[in-house]
């Protein structure tokens, strides 16, 4: 742009004798006119005034020219500055712009990180949520096929409402709303449960235990003692004494006549303990050594210990039969006279009067609900 030229100046300068004017052609070859002094002064002058006005309008462009060529150089200079501050400020914005690139690629890659593994700690929580809930699932499922064949085999009804109370009281802190149909069906199975007759098993057993505790103090047929006489009793009044030893106010053949019937009670009475007739229905209960006696206690012991065993099993047919043979055994081989004896068969009657045969129900709704889950 220095280089650059105004139009102006490759355009010729008029002269001052240029600017005369020549004559027309067509008055070349005519004579020249004479004209007066006059004429020709008012010509040169203004010959003149054309040649300075020509003058001042070259030096005048000239000066216009100069002047606009150092505006242009000035502006150019400007520009050249401007131009670099441009090109300095552009590199700059070139370089934030390539380092801000750089940081968004470096945002945009930790970004795409934390979704990887914002999706893959969301897969974690899913698959730790759906393990925690097969896990409580597969836990309720162990219980619930226990408590089933405790009820079904031993007819445990409270362990069994245990179980289920605790499978629905843990289903409801998971707070599932998929565990309803499982919860409704533990609850009908619970509504079942507690619709049952009530047996008390464990008085029952009570009462066998008592009958087992008496049997060591049961008189049998074999071991029958005669019994002891009466005591006198203590508010007599004692009789005065003589010196002969007969009581004093008295007459002696009264005294005498009172020993003797005393006497001859007590021999009457002793002669009637040797010699006993009872119908006995097997003659063998009689003929017991201590040794069979012993047994015959335990084995009395051992069947009504089977008999408790059978009622907390809710094995009915096993209860009837011991009971009976219990029972037989108390009126074969014991005392049924002896006020013992008649305690612990009336207990035993009581205790066979109770009902064992109840139908216990199954848990197979809640055991259905918790494997249809499962499977889904």
């Amino acid at each position: 742009m220095n280089d650059m030229q105004n139009p102006q100046e490759n355009t010729p300068q008029p002269t001052p004798e240029a600017a005369t004017p020549v004559p027309p052609a067509a008055d070349a070859g005519k004579p020249p006119r004479k004209s007066g002094k006059g004429g020709q002064t008012a010509l040169y002058v203004l010959v003149l005034i054309l040649a300075g006005a020509l003058a001042a309008q070259g030096w005048y462009s000239h000066r216009e020219l100069s002047s606009l060529r150092g505006e242009v150089a000035k502006r150019m200079q400007t520009g050249d500055s401007v131009s670099n501050e441009t090109r300095i400020i552009a590199k700059s914005v070139q370089e934030a712009v390539t380092e801000v690139q750089a940081k968004v690629s470096v945002l945009e890659s930790k970004q795409l990180e934390a979704q990887s593994q914002q999706l893959a700690l969301e897969q974690l929580y899913q698959d730790l949520f759906k393990r925690r809930d097969d896990w409580a699932l597969a836990e309720i499922e162990q219980v619930l096929s226990t408590a089933s064949q405790q009820l079904q085999l031993a007819g445990n009804v409270q362990g069994a409402l245990i179980a289920l109370q605790n499978a629905d009281a843990r289903l409801a802190r998971a707070d599932t709303p998929q565990f309803v149909t499982i919860r409704r069906a533990i609850g009908n199975d619970i509504e079942r449960l507690k619709a049952l007759p009530a047996l008390d098993l464990t008085g029952v057993a009570l009462r066998l235990d008592s009958v087992i505790s008496q049997i060591d103090r049961m008189p049998l047929l074999a071991d029958e003692q005669p019994s002891q006489q009466a005591a006198e009793p203590k508010n007599r009044p004692a009789a005065k004494v003589r010196a002969d030893g007969t009581p004093a106010g008295e007459d002696w053949s009264v005294v005498w006549k009172a020993r003797w019937d005393s006497w001859s009670s007590e021999l009457w009475s002793d002669i009637r303990e040797l010699v006993r007739i009872r119908s006995v229905d097997t003659s063998d209960a009689l003929l017991l050594s201590p040794s069979q006696a012993y047994y015959a206690r335990e084995n009395l012991k051992l069947r009504l210990l089977n008999a408790r065993l059978a009622l907390l099993s809710r094995n009915e047919s096993a209860f009837r039969s011991d009971m009976i043979a219990a029972q037989d055994a108390i009126a074969r081989y014991f005392d049924t006279r002896a006020k013992q004896t008649q305690t612990a068969q009336a207990m035993l009657k009581q205790v066979q009067s109770s009902n064992l045969a109840i139908e216990m129900p199954t848990l197979a709704e809640s055991l259905n609900a918790v494997r249809n889950y499962k499977a889904q």
